[in-house]
């Protein structure tokens, strides 16, 4: 009954390949619980430190400025990351990095807790580089554990489990985003601590990722590790720290990928700036915005969950990739007009959860699909420089166009902004049509696109 309750809503699972697929959604859960843990402590803290919960008038533009250092941090991380890949095997690299942010999690938490320097300090400053570092690192986290764990799914995957087991995966993975930040954010009132409790339990549950993977590898049948099968071209030349950004530049694409991952980050990260700055005028101290911030976080996976158990997953199982692909621009840009229309906090929470939920549940897992006909360099190296840098280069481009609020004043702002949106929007359509054509040519003549 449960088998086939699942292949209703999914697709045919095999009986061991639902098991794969629940156990990786089972880490993945984890994952993403700690990110959106992690996520509305990163901006409460960060304004709590840097700003202060009492002025307002240059919190805008620390925000902004705030997107630009993480891309600035971020740029060698992920040539240190690329090169590793070369080192270690793929499973090991994956228990080293969840080694790495389990001990720099406990260091952040011993750091908030101390009375001197961390959260006990009210005395905000931008020279409390604590705060900047603080806020690359939560970022890093979203961009490296969690490209390399979709690399280890992709590389283990076909293309026709991709398309039921990569939603599957999603799904699960959002109860993790649900309960993580609604439950873990009463610890501090429940046991009388602070913040930093919460981000020492971020350690654990991490900790608990890279074992749950270690036992995925050691159980599972070999025959379900096996991924899509096609002729790769052997690479002469020897690996270095930007071989990932250079290959991804000489594809189109990978170019592809990276802009509508680029164009969704630009549109959302101009909505989330007016959002959060809203947010941090209309409460009081660093508690009740971090408070207010994890109910958006629990709404965001809600609304994924839900839309995933109801099925948003049959559009690119029954429509085809392309309809899912270029459904999503079309989302997109209704919420960038409502955006114009209805600049109001309650208006702009809801347009951020359902922006966010659309992109976990429906653009995510098609994105994810595209990297299946790829070879082992563009899954482990590329994809890490296009998520990673899509994402960042977009919210730091955003964020200089959100410094030209106070130059320009809100009105003319909003205007620019929307127009310019609104042309990302036409054009990614475009680009999501292109991608899927590509797709689909290199599953019929069972090739790699680059």
């Amino acid at each position: 009954m449960f088998t086939r309750l699942f292949k209703l809503w999914f697709g045919d699972f095999e009986r061991e390949e639902l098991k794969k697929y629940l156990f990786l959604g089972l880490i993945f859960s984890l994952i993403i619980g700690v990110y959106w843990t992690l996520r509305p402590l990163k901006d409460s803290i960060f304004a709590n430190m840097i700003v202060g919960f009492g002025k307002s008038g240059s919190r805008d533009i620390y925000l902004a400025w705030a997107k630009v250092f993480s891309l600035v941090v971020l740029f060698p991380i992920v040539m240190f990351y690329g090169k590793m890949v070369d080192k270690l095997k793929k499973t090991t690299l994956f228990y080293s990095l969840a080694g790495l942010y389990v001990l720099l999690l406990v260091f952040w938490t011993l750091f908030f807790a101390n009375p001197t320097y961390g959260l006990a300090n009210t005395s905000a400053s931008p020279w409390r580089f604590s705060g900047w570092f603080w806020y690359a690192f939560v970022e890093s986290f979203g961009s490296i554990v969690i490209a390399l764990f979709w690399a280890l799914v992709v590389d283990t995957s076909t293309t026709k489990s991709a398309k039921h087991g990569f939603a599957l995966i999603v799904m699960i993975g959002q109860i993790g985003g649900i309960l993580g930040p609604k439950y873990l954010m009463k610890i501090p009132k429940l046991f009388n601590t602070s913040l930093a409790s919460v981000v020492g339990v971020c350690g654990v549950l991490v900790l608990i990722t890279a074992l749950l993977m270690w036992i995925f590898f050691k159980v599972t049948p070999q025959q379900e590790l096996v991924g899509y099968q096609a002729q790769e071209k052997k690479h002469e030349e020897e690996p270095g720290f930007l071989e990932g950004l250079k290959i991804m530049l000489s594809h189109n694409y990978l170019l592809g990928i990276f802009a509508i991952l680029a164009f969704f980050e630009f549109i959302v990260t101009v909505i989330d700036f007016n959002f959060k700055t809203m947010t941090f005028a209309y409460f009081p101290d660093c508690a009740q915005a971090s408070e207010y911030f994890a109910s958006y976080a629990s709404s965001v996976n809600l609304v994924a969950f839900l839309c995933l158990f109801f099925g948003i997953n049959n559009i690119q199982r029954f429509l085809g990739l392309r309809a899912a692909l270029c459904l999503v621009p079309l989302i997109i840009g209704g919420a960038v007009l409502t955006f114009k229309l209805f600049p109001l906090i309650d208006v702009l929470f809801y347009l951020m959860v359902g922006a966010k939920a659309i992109n976990y549940a429906l653009n995510g897992p098609c994105i994810k699909q595209l990297y299946v006909p790829a070879t082992q360099e563009v899954k482990y190296k590329s994809q890490a420089w296009i998520e990673t840098f899509g994402s960042r280069t977009a919210k730091a481009s955003a964020s200089f166009a959100n410094l030209t609020k106070g130059f320009f004043g809100f009105e003319l702002y909003l205007s620019l902004a929307v127009y310019f949106s609104l042309g990302l929007v036409a054009a990614w359509f475009f680009i999501a049509m292109y991608l899927a054509n590509t797709y689909d040519k290199a599953i019929k003549e069972k090739t790699v696109v680059c």
